[in-house]
């Protein structure tokens, strides 16, 4: 993976019109004028994009969006977007709650979905495989590195035993 990746122009562009044009749509609830969030390129991971809201910056992931770039224009830009619009609305709610729901959809007129189904693929890290007494599991490094420094121990939401490092036996 590259360090530094750099997007066409063309997308940048794309994205940027998206980014306007439902801030547009946004810009009557307010009574004053809303300025442009900030977008920066940092994202990493299997993560497509963020909100920050003290920042009013939304974190798009290059790799992902280059991939997907209809996705990102049509439906990641407005989803963080509305994040930002519904904090500086209503305060802290539900981070996908009936308040974004409806400023997705009813402002913004997009589909409200929670999570992205994009490949990621290109940008998922190293797993180890953990099992349980049901099923095999796969930690991210992170994970993995918690509980080798004893930090913690992850359990099975399904059988709820403790995760072991190891194939499954089953």
């Amino acid at each position: 993976m590259k360090k530094h990746h750099r997007l066409p122009i063309a997308l940048q562009q794309a994205i940027y019109r998206s980014l306007r044009h439902h801030l547009s749509l946004a810009t009557p609830l307010f009574d004053d004028p809303l300025t442009e969030p900030s977008i920066s390129w940092q994202q990493r991971g299997t993560t497509a994009g963020s909100a920050w809201l003290k920042e009013w910056q939304i974190r798009l992931n290059p790799i992902l969006c280059e991939e997907n770039p209809s996705a990102f224009v049509e439906q990641v830009v407005p989803h963080e977007l509305a994040h930002l619009l519904v904090w500086k609305k209503f305060g802290r709610v539900a981070p996908h709650g009936k308040e974004w729901r409806w400023m997705m959809e009813d402002i913004l007129k997009v589909k409200a979905e929670r999570t992205h189904r994009l490949v990621t693929t290109s940008v998922a890290g190293k797993t180890f495989p953990y099992h349980c007494n049901c099923q095999q599991h796969a930690l991210t490094v992170r994970r993995h590195n918690r509980v080798v420094r004893g930090e913690t121990e992850y359990c099975c939401r399904h059988c709820a035993a403790p995760l072991r490092i190891g194939e499954f036996q089953g």
